[in-house]
């Protein structure tokens, strides 16, 4: 068959058509990169913002900071040029707290390293909820959730298979029975006044021995005690102590449980450990991590619109895709197929409203359960000192009649079943010449509880006030002061807790003045000494009190319903480890 005959004019119409379209389509990408350089090239100057993150998301942060800072975005005409920083909440938390001039239970001194930021992205919305409770004028201006990661029992597979899983879920009561009869399960914690995953078990464990009904004393105090003995300071450590080894010698004496994120046992067990973790959901769920995104209040405009600009951003597909390679949900709960959840996780983890208590509620909880939780944990050396003057005889209507020193020594019946037998604690009494001219009496001296617990609660049960006793105060503090200066011990927080419901009323002693001046002679920054009141009714006057504590450092704590002693000791317990006021 004769070949097809090709008309040269056409092929070189042809040519000509490609290069004008080529050249069109040349013309069309670079007006496209025109325009896209243009947009985000239209800026001068920079606009500022400093991130402080949680180390969870820290990655993601900086993964969008850096993309808008390289893609020059403007706002207000300059290039955004925004800085994402790792800080640990807590010391966050603690630097927030003395720039408010506020005391949060477990939160010590700030790091002289720590900056404020413009934007601040801890794990958990308690950090900030604390904070505000505590110092109403901080009000940041909006702290939505950018991230989501739920709380949850973390055991090594073969010890939850014991328990029922993967079929079912033990109960936070099972889980608590367990921990508290003898059963051999050892648990452990990253110390919850750091770590916020610890912080939300502790909540639960504590939610769940308050409905014990009469024995939920008891079971909270041993599931705290449990606890206790095998907290960790740092997360890699408590991981660290999950068995290496399906031995069954090697399953009995490595941590059996822990509270900790989601996002933690997802990336335990992406190292191939040779026992994977299981992560039991327990119900009621534990406070999640969600990550709020807390803008600083008093922003200048143009942070506040850097800061809004990096907000939008983390809310569009990519930084969802973030989350999951860090092992973390979206805001919402939900997640794509890139995060690999642990077995058994549901779909989505968002809150209930119906279920979420109060800011308020939240922080009391909080509050209560950390004051028990360093009463428990903190090695102390204390002397008790207990009011036993006539007022004391006093009758509390809300204490069902019984007197105030009644419900006083309830509560130190109480305090001191959470002291475990490393606590050295000795006990007085005082009111006005109790002892000839002396206004103090020593019961017991500051010794080992392993030694002296039960005389400790026999003594305690034959204290009985004295009907025309007055309150002789001053002597009582310098003498108690003196006396644990004396065997000062540099491996507890040494300290003096005075409870009482009157003002000094014995004109035979020092005055305030004079206690004031001899507490300052004696104070010595190297072997601090804690005074810590508790003032008991409405009517006492707590400032010259404040005048005394600030000297020596402790605080003074005013339970003005006699009833509500208890608390008030525990509160006061806690923030034992406050530093001496200089």
């Amino acid at each position: 068959m004769p070949g097809r005959h090709r008309d040269p004019r056409r092929n070189t119409a042809l040519r000509a058509t490609a290069a004008i379209a080529a050249a069109a389509l040349v013309l069309a990408g670079s007006f496209l990169v025109y325009r896209q350089l243009n947009a985000t090239s239209s800026c001068e100057g920079e606009a500022p913002l400093s991130v402080a993150a949680s180390a969870d998301i820290v990655d993601a942060l900086r993964a969008t900071a850096d993309s808008l800072n390289q893609q020059k975005v403007a706002v207000d005409g300059k290039c955004v040029a925004i800085q994402v920083t790792m800080v640990e909440p807590a010391d966050m938390t603690a630097a927030l707290a003395d720039l408010n001039s506020v005391s949060l239970t477990g939160i010590g001194q700030p790091s002289g390293n720590t900056q404020i930021p413009d934007v601040w992205v801890p794990d958990s919305a308690t950090w900030l909820a604390r904070l505000t409770t505590a110092a109403p004028a901080f009000q940041v201006a909006q702290a939505p959730s950018i991230a989501r990661s739920p709380v949850v029992v973390a055991m090594p597979e073969p010890i939850a298979a014991t328990l029922g899983w993967p079929a079912k879920t033990p109960s936070w009561t099972a889980l608590l029975g367990a921990m508290t009869s003898g059963t051999g399960l050892r648990v452990g914690i990253v110390e919850p006044t750091r770590d916020a995953a610890g912080l939300s078990g502790l909540l639960a464990l504590g939610a769940a021995a308050a409905g014990t009904g009469a024995n939920s004393q008891a079971a909270a105090t041993g599931a705290l005690r449990a606890l206790a003995s095998g907290r960790s300071v740092l997360r890699d450590d408590l991981l660290a102590r999950f068995p290496r080894s399906k031995d069954p010698a090697a399953l009995k004496s490595a941590l059996s449980a822990a509270s900790l994120s989601e996002q933690a046992v997802i990336h335990y067990n992406a190292t191939k450990p040779p026992v994977p973790l299981a992560a039991l959901y327990l119900e009621p769920a534990p406070t999640a991590l969600t990550f709020p995104y807390a803008v600083m209040p008093g922003l200048p405009t143009t942070k506040a619109g850097v800061a809004q600009r990096l907000l939008d951003e983390v809310r569009q597909p990519a930084f969802r895709d973030r989350l999951a390679a860090l092992g973390l949900r979206a805001a919402d709960g939900t997640y794509g197929s890139a995060l690999a959840t642990p077995k058994g996780a549901p779909a989505a983890a968002s809150p209930n409203p119906a279920a979420t208590p109060s800011p308020a509620a939240t922080v009391a909880a909080v509050d209560r359960a950390l004051s028990t939780w360093v009463a428990v944990t903190l090695p102390a050396r204390m002397l008790a000192v207990i009011d036993v003057s006539g007022s004391m005889l006093e009758r509390v209507a809300t204490a069902g009649g019984a007197t105030r020193a009644q419900v006083t020594l309830e509560a130190a019946r109480r305090g001191l079943g959470l002291f475990d037998d490393s606590w050295a604690v000795g006990l007085w009494t005082f009111s006005t010449k109790l002892q000839g001219d002396r206004d103090y009496k020593q019961l017991l001296p500051i010794g080992p509880l392993s030694q002296q617990r039960n005389q400790m609660l026999a003594t305690l049960g034959t204290i009985t006030p004295k009907p025309d006793g007055d309150t002789g105060l001053y002597d009582t503090i310098l003498a108690a002061y003196e006396t644990v200066q004396r065997d000062w011990d540099p491996g507890r927080v040494n300290s003096v807790v005075m409870m009482t419901d009157g003002d000094n009323d014995d004109d035979n002693g020092v005055s305030l003045e004079q206690l004031q001046a001899k507490l300052k002679e004696l104070a010595d920054p190297n072997r601090p000494i804690q005074v810590v009141i508790l003032a008991i009714g409405d009517k006492i006057n707590p400032a010259p009190l404040q005048q005394i504590t600030k000297l020596t450092g402790g605080g003074v704590f005013q339970a003005k319903d006699p009833a509500k002693i208890g608390e008030i000791f525990l509160q006061a317990i806690s923030l034992r480890s406050a530093a001496p006021a200089s």
